[in-house]
């Protein structure tokens, strides 16, 4: 009996989070804004790369942030530095970004600025390999990071992120000479459970990759190709 309960109560909670979602996502059709949201375990690399993406977009794109995190600023006061806006959210005890917590972030992003501008926004969600993955925000696309240290195993033990993820980034791929990783082995096991994402290696410390992300970045997004370079 309590687990059809929880299990109705689970259902109609994502049901209630994917309206928002939808809401969320026809504001940012109107103002032709693409919104990515940016999903990894913790220390993944996720703030790091959008430091090196904020930086080397800035007179390309206008872009925005809309920082996760549980209890502090730390992450959006790193980013913040590189002259984009940054709402910063607390979700306190929460594991992840739910739709509602971004309306409020959309809503203040909408009091402080024009959201016409805006070319793209980033949704840096709370650092958890579980729950974002099933918490739509509003998002065009999945970006999931999956750092090198973390292992080959991760796809398989925590399927849903990855079966989710329509670009996957391999961080800190500078790295991998020094572990025990198997790169390919990794790659096959994303590709079990999801043959068509966009499969991306990087590294935030050489710059390798990171072209490549910043060129799949522009192919997301909704003005024309030729307006941006």
């Amino acid at each position: 009996m309590h687990q059809t309960i929880d299990t109705a109560l689970g259902i109609n909670l994502l049901h209630a989070n994917q309206a928002g979602a939808d809401h969320n996502r026809e504001h940012f059709d109107e103002w032709g804004i693409t919104c990515l949201n940016l999903m990894s375990s913790p220390g993944a690399g996720k703030t790091v790369l959008l430091e090196k993406t904020l930086a080397a977009l800035q007179g390309q794109l206008n872009m925005a942030v809309i920082e996760g995190d549980m209890t502090t600023e730390l992450d959006a006061d790193r980013l913040r530095q590189y002259g984009s806006p940054v709402i910063a959210i607390n979700t306190g005890r929460s594991c992840h970004l739910d739709s509602k917590m971004v309306a409020g972030g959309i809503h203040r992003l909408q009091e402080d600025y024009n959201p016409h501008q805006f070319d793209l926004v980033f949704v840096e969600n709370v650092g958890n390999l579980v729950c974002p993955a099933e918490f739509e925000v509003g998002e065009h696309a999945k970006v999931a990071l999956l750092s090198v240290t973390e292992g080959e195993d991760k796809p398989l033990k925590y399927p849903i992120m990855f079966q989710e993820a329509d670009c996957l980034l391999i961080t800190k791929l500078d790295l991998a000479p020094h572990l025990d990783i198997d790169l390919a082995l990794l790659e096959a096991n994303v590709r079990s459970m999801n043959p068509d994402v966009t499969i991306i290696p990087v590294s935030a410390k050489t710059g390798q990759g990171l072209d490549q992300w910043f060129s799949w970045i522009k192919a997301q997004l909704k003005v024309p190709q030729a307006l941006i370079g």
